[in-house]
């Protein structure tokens, strides 16, 4: 690997770190993309798997107190449903795939979250159930396993049921600390992961902590507004570079 590209690395995980430490979104939704333009697919899903496992961890022992087991362990199980058609899809699919699905999830996320903070929310269009929380539990398993993004799946179903965020916030954060690790040893002891993404995934994790001690009080200096429209910007245009990348208009990549 190139020292452009080791610099390209280190730059977007303190970069997604950081955002996710000012504005509270998920790491894997910034990095994912971008890891897609420097690095294989299999590597950046594996790299996102195993960094966003260590940040969740860090996060989760803060928040404990305030998560809602029920729906937590609904979440859990409807993953663990998901997992193996997401470890199966990640297998055999081409790797132009795997970055169109990325660039997907991230417009829908960044599309929602721009309609969410605008003050004009989408409207609720169904109640929460057991059998639903489930279902959005499994769908973001295979997207776990698939593209290493756990969050927008559950966010944009809780979202739609009219959850409020405040309520739901610990307990999302747990699920997605639990869904990594169970994601990432099943990656592990089905596909396998190289020595050299663990040696990666090492080097990269200071630059992840240091983002995340920065984002902390840059977000309360941007101010929530401020700091939103930004994060917006720049999921619409990673998830546009990833789409067309996908697409063959942008060459270069893997």
């Amino acid at each position: 690997m190139s020292i452009l590209a080791w610099a390209a690395l280190a730059a977007t995980t303190f970069g997604a770190a950081l955002l996710q430490a000012a504005g509270g979104f998920g790491f894997a939704v910034v990095a994912t993309p971008l890891y897609l333009v420097i690095v294989p697919p299999a590597t950046a899903v594996h790299l996102v798997i195993i960094m966003a496992t260590a940040l969740s961890a860090v996060v989760l022992p803060r928040l404990r107190h305030a998560v809602e087991p029920g729906l937590l362990l609904r979440f859990l199980l409807g993953s663990v449903a998901g997992l193996p058609f997401g470890l199966l899809a990640f297998r055999h699919s081409d790797p132009r795939f795997v970055r169109a699905a990325a660039g997907a999830i991230v417009l829908g996320f960044a599309a929602l979250l721009a309609l969410s903070r605008s003050g004009a929310r989408p409207a609720t269009l169904f109640k929460a159930t057991h059998n639903r929380d489930l279902a959005a539990g499994a769908v973001s398993g295979v997207a776990t396993a698939l593209v290493g993004m756990a969050g927008p799946p559950v966010l944009i179903y809780l979202l739609l049921a009219g959850a409020a965020s405040q309520i739901i916030r610990a307990t999302l954060l747990a699920f997605f600390a639990l869904v990594y690790a169970v994601t990432l040893a099943a990656h592990a002891a089905t596909i396998g992961v190289p020595v050299h993404t663990w040696l990666t995934s090492g080097i990269l994790l200071p630059f992840a902590f240091i983002g995340g001690l920065v984002g902390r009080p840059l977000g309360d200096r941007l101010g929530a507004n401020s700091f939103t429209l930004l994060a917006i910007g720049l999921l619409i245009i990673a998830g546009l570079f990833t789409l067309a990348q996908s697409s063959g208009l942008y060459s270069g990549g893997h």
